[in-house]
C-alpha cells in the first residue's frame, strides 16, 4: 500500500475532478476511476479529464464502479492509502423515473468500493454524502446530531444507506470511514443538470427559467473550492472510534467504531428568487422567469452547522455567492459549449 496514493471515483465529474487536481497539486499521486456516462454531456467529463492527464503523479481507469471485477481490479492494482469515493448517479429527479440506475450506482457501486477498500485494508474511505439526508428535517440548520432517518427522494435514500453500509464495515472490518455531507456544490466546470450552470446558460441565451415552489425554496450553496479545501483537509483524518459513545443512547454522527458523518457547507442559505437575482448580476442580464409547483423529492430548505468539520480540520468557507457567482459566469461565457 502507497500512503501516499489516492484513488477517486468519479474522476471525470465535478467534485472529483477539482479533488483530483488539488491533491496533485499538495504532492499527492491519484489514480481516478470514472465510466464516463452520458447522464450529462460526456464532452464535458473529457474536458475535465484533458486537465489531469499529462499531469504528473495521475493515472486515469476507465471503469464503473457498479462492476465489482473493476473495482476491485482496480484497488489491487493501485493499493492505494485513501479512498475518495465520488462516484454516484447524482440528480433527485431522474429517480422519479429511473431508480435502478440508483440501485444499480449508488447502492451496488458503494457495496463495491466499501468492500475492496476494507480487503485492502485502505486507511481511510471518505465518501460523498448529502444534505438531501435530513429530508423531512426542518430544524435547521442542519447538525450531524440531527435525525437523517427521513429522506424525501430516492437518491437521499440511497445517501443514507451509504452511511449506514459505511458504518457496517467500520465495525465489521475496522475501515475508518468518513461520510461528507455536501451542500449543493457549484463553480466553473460543474454539473449542467444543476440550477446554477442551467439557469445561467438559459439567461444567457434569452431563455425562460423555471423557479420551482415560486421560488420560496432555499440552499446552502457551497463552492467548489471550498468543498475540495475540505475534502484535502480530511484525506489524513481517518475517525478513530469515539471513546464517549454510549452505546444506551447513540449519537447519530459518531460511535464506538472509526466512523463519522461532517457537513461541508456554505453555511449561508440563500432564497432561490434570491439566487437568481444574483446570478442576474453576475451574467449582466436579467432572466426570464416562470413559477412552477414545487416538485416531488425536492427539500424546502438546507443550511448547515459545519461547527464538527471547523473543530476537526479548522475549514471555514471562504468564498461569497457573489465572488463565487462571478467565477462560474465568466465561465460559462468562456466554455458554453461544453453543456449544450
Amino acid at each position: 500500500m502507497d500512503l501516499g496514493r489516492v484513488l477517486v471515483t468519479g474522476a471525470a465529474g465535478f467534485i472529483g475532478a477539482a479533488v483530483s487536481g488539488r491533491l496533485l497539486e499538495v504532492g499527492r499521486e491519484v489514480v481516478g476511476l470514472d465510466d464516463l456516462n452520458d447522464y450529462y454531456p460526456p464532452r464535458l467529463k473529457r474536458a475535465r479529464l484533458a486537465r489531469l492527464q499529462d499531469r504528473a503523479g495521475f493515472r486515469f481507469v476507465h471503469g464503473d464502479v457498479a462492476d465489482r471485477d473493476a473495482v476491485e481490479r482496480v484497488v489491487a492494482e493501485a493499493r492505494p492509502g485513501v479512498v475518495v469515493h465520488l462516484a454516484a448517479q447524482a440528480g433527485i429527479r431522474r429517480a422519479l423515473h429511473d431508480p435502478y440506475t440508483y440501485g444499480r450506482t449508488n447502492l451496488m457501486g458503494f457495496l463495491h468500493v466499501a468492500e475492496a477498500s476494507a480487503s485492502a485494508a485502505v486507511g481511510h474511505l471518505l465518501y460523498a454524502s448529502t444534505s438531501s439526508v435530513y429530508g423531512l428535517n426542518r430544524d435547521l440548520p442542519f447538525r450531524e446530531a440531527d435525525p437523517a432517518q427521513h429522506p424525501v427522494s430516492l437518491y437521499s435514500a440511497t445517501k443514507v444507506a451509504n452511511e449506514a453500509i459505511a458504518h457496517s464495515y467500520a465495525a465489521t472490518h475496522g475501515l475508518p470511514a468518513t461520510g461528507m455531507r455536501f451542500f449543493t456544490v457549484y463553480g466553473p466546470w460543474g454539473r449542467p443538470d444543476m440550477a446554477p450552470i442551467s439557469f445561467a446558460r438559459a439567461i444567457l441565451a434569452g431563455q425562460e427559467i423555471q423557479l420551482y415552489n415560486g421560488g420560496n425554496h432555499s440552499r446552502d450553496f457551497t463552492y467548489v473550492d471550498d468543498i475540495v479545501d475540505a475534502v484535502v483537509a480530511l484525506v489524513d483524518r481517518p475517525p478513530a472510534a469515539d471513546a464517549a459513545f454510549d452505546a444506551r443512547r447513540p449519537a447519530p454522527a459518531t460511535s464506538s467504531v472509526p466512523w463519522r458523518v461532517l457537513n461541508v457547507g456554505g453555511e449561508h442559505p440563500v432564497a432561490l428568487r434570491d439566487f437568481v437575482a444574483a446570478l442576474e448580476r453576475a451574467l449582466g442580464r436579467e432572466a426570464r422567469v416562470r413559477l412552477a409547483e414545487r416538485q416531488r423529492g425536492d427539500m424546502d430548505d438546507t443550511a448547515a452547522d459545519c461547527t464538527a468539520l471547523r473543530t476537526l480540520t479548522g475549514w471555514r468557507a471562504r468564498v461569497g455567492l457573489d465572488e463565487g457567482l462571478a467565477h462560474l459566469a465568466r465561465w460559462c461565457r468562456e466554455h458554453g459549449e461544453l453543456c449544450a
